[in-house]
């Protein structure tokens, strides 16, 4: 699935080379996504200029003058600008155009959404979301009030998107691996040092996601159709059995909240 560095690097990708143009269309190929796109999309965005391109956790907003486009990517989605008159492939099921150009959403096991939001009000989904890790509000002394009294493993109260948006499963192994932290410590036993540790390990891994344009799972790609290389740099995630590059400990897997979650035994405490 496509997480926070991933649509943070579509996002990148798109603002610059859209933002400012009139949208002159929207073509619909299979509008049965996990909502069903708006039959009258075309006739909602045609004539309106793009404002801006925002992301919220792992959500795209495309901001126009009467409402935004809220995407988000599913498992499988991406988002790429390409000429209008290229022929679309199979799993390409839907074309925001500008002009000459598009941005055509392929989305191969159709777990995305495309919704319109009216006017300036966020969209409910957006309404119960967590802070932003790469937000300055999100620091040592927020983590450390944040999880007092919980018994909540860490690994998963950092992957909960009511508390913080967009740490998915790759990003909160290898940031807790960094940290040194095991993932199955209750977060509230986590003193002021180790939650200032743990944030900075997570801003780190995140900035490091998006100078390597992200992760490549399944078919990710970014706006100009290039994959990202951050799965080259997994310290665990994928690895187990294979030896810590740290310490030469065979990593381990367990299953976490249904996720499968990877560690280092020695150098994770």
């Amino acid at each position: 699935m496509p997480e926070l560095p991933e649509v943070e690097t579509t996002r990148r990708g798109i603002a610059p080379e859209l933002t400012g143009l009139v949208a002159t269309g929207a073509v619909i190929r299979n509008g049965r996504l996990r909502h069903p796109v708006p039959a009258d999309l075309a006739e909602l965005l045609t004539g309106q200029p793009l404002v801006a391109v925002e992301r919220r956790a792992k959500y795209l907003l495309l901001r126009f003058s009467t409402g935004s486009l809220v995407v988000h990517l599913g498992m499988s989605g991406s988002l790429r600008i390409v000429p209008t008159d290229l022929p679309p492939e199979k799993h390409d099921h839907l074309d925001i155009v500008f002009g000459p150009r598009a941005l055509r959403l392929r989305d191969p096991r159709r777990f995305g959404l495309v919704l319109w939001q009216p006017g300036e009000a966020p969209h409910p989904l957006l309404a119960s979301l967590g802070i932003e890790p790469l937000d300055d509000a999100f620091d040592g002394p927020w983590l450390h009030k944040a999880s007092r009294g919980r018994r909540t493993p860490v690994k998963l109260f950092i992957m909960d998107g009511s508390v913080v948006v967009g740490i998915g499963n790759i990003y909160a192994s290898e940031s807790l691996f960094r940290a040194g932290i095991d993932p199955t410590t209750p977060v509230g036993e986590l003193g002021p040092k180790r939650c200032a540790r743990l944030v900075a390990c997570i801003r780190e891994t995140l900035a490091d996601a998006l100078a390597a344009g992200g992760s490549t799972l399944r078919d990710f790609v970014g706006s100009n159709g290039a994959p990202g290389y951050f799965q080259q740099q997994y310290f665990v995630y994928g690895r187990d059995g294979e030896a810590c590059r740290h310490c030469a400990t065979p990593i381990r897997k367990r299953i976490m909240g249904q996720r499968a979650t990877f560690y280092c035994p020695r150098c994770q405490r």
